[in-house]
């Protein structure tokens, strides 16, 4: 069966307008009927934020649970459904703060869900507190001369949790959006899918270098398995190793060529060279990597886990509580 957007659609958005939740559901819905999952068969679950509220604005199983457990309640959901496809929405506060730790675990027990983290920089809801991902000296309410703290990178977050798949976005993007989107649905396991969005009323303009296509094609690159990784208005700039660093160099100028420039490599088990690419920032005069930087195969926690009780099952005498009951001694009372 065919499905469209619509049949993913639900209720009346209700965000700020020009929020990049609103961009983002759009790109959702219409990756939900690519990869052809009926409603019935998909779950949508979040903790507490804007963000967190778009479980009410689409046609699945949805839960809004409680703040920085949507991780939690996702993976019990998956365990006890591995039929489930089940798609997790937190924002960089509930996702990374107090939900930080059930970040981590799983990610490093690689539990097969799709976990989309809307990074504003920011707590919107809550009226403008800087979260875990403002950079140092960000100005907010609850930082009035600016943040003394440095910032968790999602990225390497991710990796530093045994992350097996991360990819990258902007809101606006809706085309890459869907295509990462897609990726994740397909990637077995744990999947991190980190979208970059103004937060218009307390942040806006956060991600100005690349909000818009014009400012992509300058300050950002999109990274494509097995191609080199080039970019620029005209595909004139690229990026080499040097060191064990990267380095940006212009194609033709000092005898560099296409055949100089590294070549993505998305499956590689070593995350040396995408956590670099992740980690990359228009500050340090490098584009914005954009798309799938990691997706490597792993064993997912819910596979193991059924594998196991089945193997378990498999050596016991008894298969069901009667069965059990009888494995000891009995009496019959008459």
């Amino acid at each position: 069966m065919e499905f469209t957007a619509q049949d993913y659609k639900k209720g009346q958005p209700r965000w700020c307008p020009g929020c990049g939740d609103h961009f983002f559901l759009a790109s959702l819905h219409k990756a939900m009927a690519e990869c052809g999952v009926a409603p019935h068969e998909t779950a949508v679950i979040s903790g507490i934020g804007c963000s967190s509220r778009l479980p009410y604005y689409v046609n699945t199983y949805a839960m809004q649970t409680i703040h920085g457990r949507a991780a939690a309640i996702s993976t019990g959901a998956k365990v006890a459904n591995p039929n489930l496809t089940v798609w997790q929405i937190s924002g960089d506060g509930d996702g990374l703060a107090i939900g930080g730790n059930h970040f981590i675990h799983a990610m490093r027990r690689n539990i097969d869900l799709n976990m989309i983290l809307l990074n504003n920089r920011i707590y919107g809801l809550t009226k403008g507190q800087y979260s875990p991902t403002s950079p140092r000296g960000f100005v907010s309410k609850s930082s009035p001369y600016g943040t003394v703290e440095d910032p968790f990178r999602p990225a390497e977050l991710c990796f530093g949790a045994r992350g097996h798949f991360f990819a990258r976005s902007v809101a606006t993007d809706a085309p890459e959006t869907v295509e990462i989107l897609k990726a994740a649905w397909k990637h077995k396991g744990a999947s991190v899918c980190e979208i970059l969005q103004n937060c218009v009323i307390f942040n806006n303009g956060c991600y100005d270098p690349v909000y818009n296509k014009e400012g992509r094609k300058k300050n950002a690159i999109y990274v494509r398995h097995g191609q080199p990784l080039i970019f620029g208005e005209n595909n004139e700039y690229g990026l080499v190793q040097e060191g064990f660093g990267l380095k940006v160099v212009k194609i033709g100028e000092n005898g560099i060529t296409e055949k100089d420039i590294l070549v993505h490599d998305a499956h590689c088990e070593d995350n040396t060279l995408q956590l670099k690419l992740a980690m990359m920032d228009n500050e340090h005069g490098f584009p914005i990597a954009l798309g799938v930087i990691r997706d490597v195969e792993a064993p997912t926690y819910d596979d193991a886990v059924h594998k196991q009780i089945e193997e378990v099952k498999a050596q016991k005498k008894y298969h069901n509580f009667m069965e059990l009951l009888e494995t000891n001694d009995t009496w019959e009372v008459v």
